[in-house]
């Protein structure tokens, strides 16, 4: 990035204003991890000053180069980049690392650093997330590149640890990137043998190279470094590489430069202490006091990136308005993708449903939605954990995610319509923990809608990701299906009883789980108007009635989380039975015998918890009226959280054990969710046989 020839006095004086600028935090703050910073320093000073295009003038320049710090415990090394090279972050929050309210928190998170890409710290995932970035960066360029055009053509690049690559989500998303053939994909592993815990040598003695070429990556190495000839060549090196994601296995020293803390653990987190960094600035001829030195001419190194970004920023918007001139429509879709705006009327291509149309499991119904929606909005992309054929989560006219042409002969499982990178449908094979840090790099990167789907019971395996997704508010759809027991002879181990409360319990996730096909279609379109937050699609594998809605309410009322569906016309109701998705159809059906009881009776439809509690008072009164304390909660989970909805008074009728593999009658019957079984627990409640 440089416009002259470095020095090499310079280039270590400018490695080092890195390096104790990052030691400096991690000691002013006591607390942090200065080793890794130190060891890196000299690989990201390369980076980020010869190769990174970048803008720090404008951070979400959208065709400049991602970086990912998925060893996001080194976040110092991350803030003084960020501080050096000019972006908005200065000086004095550089000094309030890890302090309240600060810019610098412990960990890097988007929402909080400009410059930031990725949330990172929970290890693994920020590698992943990177190989969601290099398919949305493949896709976009295949989508609107033309001859002459190249407006798409950035490179993600990640540092990651030895942490990172023993998680098993970097295994999943890795091997999957290999699959693809993500070549703009450059991975620069520190390896310094050393965890947090002690020598590698404890626990990760594996040829990560080999492991790498194995996945199908292009594997370089670098033996020494703080070599920055070495490190340079090796990323030219990795760029020219266009068929292969990139592995740069770069051998460093934990804590470099500290005399008794350097290739130990101790380096790893915790501050070096006074005496330890007294010792290394010496050792590598560095000042002492004041801490938080910059020396002028280093910074001017660093401050390089300005004037280069700007330029390479104005470049790039000439190019793009030569673009626009040759290809409006293309220009006009691509920008209304960068901003994030849905296009005028896609909410009419959503079908409506009747009882007419017979019962119709809300997975089936989800998927005619999805069909109709995938042709009016672009930026939809996505797939399942293996499980096209049981989520019913494909786009059947928009073509595989894939590198080069298809293979003769039909593939099975395949969607039918193309066979290349401007396919939309992403197979993301039996990774469900991948998959949702794949659909996290989607949404960070920008332009896209991603989904991800698999069966409920299985966000477990991907729990992570989901609750990354909400801390960082990225717009993901996460479509779990077979949502509850009633998917019937495949068991416990597929049965999800624990797993609504977990996804309840997740601030900033909203979770849908509709009764019926209208409150899917209802359901989907709240999901897609949520800019700032994923969202949760909680559906059936069973068929389900469409409720006659012209003696009922709209599904309209899904948009506030909660509405009365039905109710007794003698009076006001001495009860009210509430509950979501499949359960509401035996509430409804207990409610209309109890009322031919002559007990007045409310029904509550209760598709998300999340937008009934963001209503005002008055609304949650009016569904839930204080004056009516027997209330009675159904569902097929855990009771865990129902008790802020029925109150002291009330009850909760669910499942607080583990299913159990039977016929999905049998279970209703054996489990107690029958519509005699729901009247009987509310004449309990009443204390009236």
């Amino acid at each position: 990035m440089t416009n002259k020839p470095i020095s090499p006095e310079l280039e270590a004086l400018s490695i080092n204003t890195l390096r104790f600028l990052a030691a400096d935090m991690v000691e002013a703050a006591k607390s942090g991890h200065p080793g890794l910073p130190m060891g890196a320093a000299a690989m990201a000073y390369t980076l980020w000053t010869q190769v990174l295009r970048h803008n720090p003038a404008d951070p979400k320049w959208f065709d400049r180069d991602r970086f990912v710090l998925s060893a996001g415990h080194g976040s110092a090394l991350l803030y003084a980049l960020l501080h050096l090279t000019g972006y908005d972050l200065p000086l004095e929050e550089i000094k309030r690392f890890r302090q309240w309210e600060s810019r610098t928190p412990g960990h890097p998170e988007t929402e909080i650093t400009p410059g930031v890409e990725a949330t990172t710290g929970p290890l693994g995932q920020g590698i992943s997330n990177a190989v969601g970035m290099a398919v949305a960066e493949a896709h976009l360029a295949a989508r609107f590149n033309r001859p002459g055009f190249p407006i798409i053509q950035h490179h993600t690049y990640v540092i990651a640890s030895d942490g990172d690559l023993m998680e098993g989500v970097a295994s999943e998303a890795c091997s999957l990137a290999g699959h693809l053939g993500l070549g703009r994909l450059i991975v620069l592993y520190d390896d310094n043998k050393i965890s947090l815990s002690g020598s590698t040598r404890l626990c990760f003695s594996e040829d990560v190279s080999a492991r790498f070429a194995a996945y199908g990556w292009n594997v370089l190495s670098v033996e020494n470094g703080n070599d920055v000839k070495a490190v340079a060549k090796a990323l030219a090196d990795a760029r020219g590489q266009s068929a292969k994601p990139t592995l740069i296995r770069v051998r460093t020293h934990i804590g470099f430069g500290a005399p008794k803390k350097q290739d130990t653990s101790e380096a790893h987190g915790t501050p070096l202490g006074a005496e330890e960094l007294r010792g290394a600035k010496e050792k590598l001829g560095w000042p002492v006091e004041p801490m938080f030195t910059i020396p002028a001419e280093a910074l001017a190194v660093y401050r390089l990136s300005v004037e280069r970004g700007a330029r390479l920023d104005e470049e790039w918007e000439q190019l793009f308005g030569k673009y626009a001139k040759q290809f409006p429509e293309q220009a006009a879709e691509l920008r209304r993708r960068m901003s994030g705006e849905l296009p005028k009327g896609w909410e009419e291509k959503i079908p409506a449903f009747a009882p007419a149309d017979g019962n119709i499991a809300t997975r089936k119904a989800s998927e005619k939605i999805l069909q109709q929606l995938a042709d009016a909005l672009p930026e939809l992309f996505g797939g399942s954990a293996d499980l096209n054929p049981s989520t019913f989560t494909w786009m059947k006219k928009h073509g595989n995610f894939q590198k080069g042409e298809a293979p003769e002969g039909k593939v099975e499982g395949a969607v039918e319509g193309g066979w290349d990178y401007s396919g939309r449908n992403l197979h993301f094979g039996v990774r469900e923990h991948g998959m949702g840090s794949i659909c996290n790099g989607l949404a960070l990167h920008g332009g896209f809608i991603p989904f991800g789907s698999t069966f409920m019971v299985f966000y477990d395996y991907m729990r992570p990701p989901v609750r990354l997704s909400a801390i960082s508010k990225l717009r993901v759809l996460w479509i779990f299906t077979h949502d509850s027991v009633w998917l019937g002879e495949d068991g416990p181990t597929h049965q999800p009883i624990e797993h609504l409360a977990a996804m309840r319990a997740t601030p900033n996730l909203v979770v849908l789980r509709p009764a019926d096909a209208s409150e899917t279609a209802e359901a989907w379109k709240i999901a897609l108007r949520r800019v700032r937050g994923p969202t949760v699609l909680a559906l059936t594998r069973q068929n389900l009635p469409i409720f006659d809605r012209t003696e009922m309410q709209s599904a309209q009322g899904t948009e506030k989380g909660a509405y009365v569906l039905w109710e007794s016309k003698a009076g006001a109701p001495a009860l009210i039975l509430m509950a979501s998705g499949s359960e509401v159809h035996p509430v409804l059906a207990a409610a209309q015998k109890l009322d031919q009881e002559g007990i007045p009776v409310r029904v509550v439809s209760f598709p998300s918890w999340e937008l009934f509690s963001a209503q005002d008072a008055a609304y949650r009164e009016s569904i839930l009226p204080a004056q009516c304390a027997a209330r009675l909660a159904v569902e097929a989970g855990v009771a865990q959280g129902w008790e802020k909805w029925v109150g002291g008074q009330g009850d909760v009728l669910s499942i607080d054990d583990f299913g159990a593999s039977a016929p999905l009658a049998v279970l209703q019957e054996k489990l107690g969710f029958t519509a005699d079984s729901v009247v009987g627990r509310a004449k309990q409640l009443l204390n009236r046989k």
